[in-house]
């Protein structure tokens, strides 16, 4: 009896893995952080790379400077492993080093790097 339901277990999460997998790969939409800025990132280039457009900026980071980046494309990455892309984002006038991974099927961490790296989280809204 303990090995049918060891199996049927077995079974049951295998089916639910590649559903789970699909959806947390999928980092199509419309992103939002807790202070209110939004990106829409979705898959460019060959399918595998990511593109990141800045919507709006809200908080701190709401200066004239990156206002100039409002509607414009600030992330492009190449894909490193499932749900993970490193590449550049504008920030602050000048390029940082950007790594983008999706922890969760609605939930997406950015990092930006330039002499210290710090990561912003991310909900989906769309």
């Amino acid at each position: 009896m303990l090995k049918t339901i060891l199996a049927a277990t077995s079974v049951a999460a295998a089916l639910a893995m590649p559903a789970f997998a699909q959806s947390a790969a999928d980092p199509g939409g419309v992103w939002k952080d807790r202070w209110g800025t939004t990106f829409t990132f979705e898959l460019c280039g060959d399918g595998t790379q990511l593109c990141g457009t800045l919507n709006d900026i809200q908080g701190d980071s709401r200066t004239e400077e990156n206002l100039a980046f409002v509607d414009k494309q600030v992330v492009k990455a190449e894909q490193t492993a499932p749900g993970t892309w490193e590449g550049q984002i504008a920030l602050n006038g000048g390029n940082a080093k950007a790594i983008v991974e999706l922890t969760g099927p609605d939930t997406i961490k950015l990092t930006g790097c330039q002499l210290l790296c710090s990561s912003i989280e991310y909900q989906r809204v769309s």
